[in-house]
């Protein structure tokens, strides 16, 4: 029985989008309708817990690929990009003023 319930759920409600307060108030309301004991219940809050976490992780971690690749194909500058030009400029701003002082 609590199989089928914890598929039901996961299946009916993205599981990434379960919070601790909806996963318990569905296992006590399905302890209160008698469909499963206390000790199921508590057993199907942990598991259902730990499989939304899983997926949230799952879900930032492809999320986050996807952005860096999306940036990649956009080639846009990163700050690391940046702060090499930056230095870069400086460098040679510097060795500008250096030339100019041994022509005078």
């Amino acid at each position: 029985m609590i199989d089928i319930v914890k598929k039901a759920v996961l299946t009916g409600i993205g599981v990434a989008s379960l919070t601790k307060d909806k996963i318990e108030d569905l296992a006590k309301e399905l302890i209160v309708k008698g469909k499963m004991s206390e000790q199921e219940g508590e057993k199907l809050v942990q598991e259902m817990l730990s499989r939304a976490e899983e997926s949230r992780e799952t879900m930032k971690s492809q999320t986050e690929s996807l952005v860096q690749s999306t940036i990649a194909k956009m080639q846009l500058a990163r700050v690391e990009d940046i702060d090499l030009l930056k230095a870069e400029v400086l460098k040679l701003r510097e060795e500008i003023v250096s030339l100019q002082k041994g022509g005078e």
